[in-house]
């Protein structure tokens, strides 16, 4: 069966289309073919100057997410049959500035994840035997240990959309793996910066970020998780203060 892709074109260097437009291509897919290898074979059959990012093809790397019929998803793990339908849209991330076709420009979103200091602050030298954990601590963040960084849902957050301050789901939710980890040793006064609207109290809680996760790490619950830990650290030195 023969789709029709229609496909979002931007070159910043192009002179002869200055702006963004829509093109379309016909292709014949494999009857498994994922989008991102029907984008592969597109770009490598009929037009080379397509781009567009993949590396694993296997859903772990997060470089070919996408917004695919209006759905921000993967571009590998979804197959063209499963959208059943013949014409078939393909757009960049949304929130994020697009540098050529189907690549943005991700540094906003790693910028917010550098300023929660996304790695475990142990203070001192690492035990001989590693730093362990029990199980049952474990499961308490595991949810959000499988994040793939492919930025799905910071570009479905509408306080994103609207204010570039935010720091967005991930990196918030990221930021509660890392208190709630016993072997974290990070003081309450590195991540109190985020007791503000452009951090925990910016966030709607519509969960649009749950929706989109390819790896279901369901951001917005450790946003919520984390709101409640950072009100009880304040009540904590409130009533430490009092005579």
């Amino acid at each position: 069966m023969e789709y029709i892709f229609k496909i979002f074109r931007f070159d910043p260097k192009d002179e002869k289309h200055p702006r963004s437009y829509f093109q379309e291509f016909l292709h014949e897919p494999g009857p498994n073919d994922s989008i991102i290898e029907a984008l592969m074979a597109i770009r490598n059959q009929q037009d080379p100057t397509l781009s567009f990012r993949y590396s694993c093809r296997e859903a772990i790397c997060g470089s070919c997410a996408m917004v695919i019929n209006g759905t921000i998803s993967l571009a590998c793990k979804t197959t063209v049959a499963s959208l059943n339908t013949p014409l078939i849209t393909i757009e960049p991330l949304p929130n994020l500035k697009v540098q050529k076709d189907l690549m943005v420009d991700m540094e906003p979103f790693f910028s917010a994840l550098e300023q929660i200091k996304p790695y475990l602050q142990s203070n001192g030298e690492p035990p001989p035997e590693g730093h362990k954990i029990e199980e049952k601590d474990m499961e308490k963040i595991d949810q959000f240990t499988t994040c793939i960084m492919c930025g799905c849902c910071y570009s479905a957050c509408p306080v994103a959309s609207r204010d570039e301050r935010y720091l967005g789901p991930i990196a918030l939710a990221k930021l509660y793996r890392f208190v709630q980890d016993p072997r974290d040793r990070r003081d309450f006064s590195d991540w109190v910066h985020v007791n503000s609207p452009k951090g925990l109290w910016g966030c709607d809680t519509v969960f649009k970020c749950n929706d989109v996760c390819p790896k279901k790490v369901r951001p917005a619950d450790g946003i919520i998780a984390l709101r409640k830990k950072m009100i009880i650290e304040k009540s904590k030195r409130i009533f430490k203060r009092k005579p």
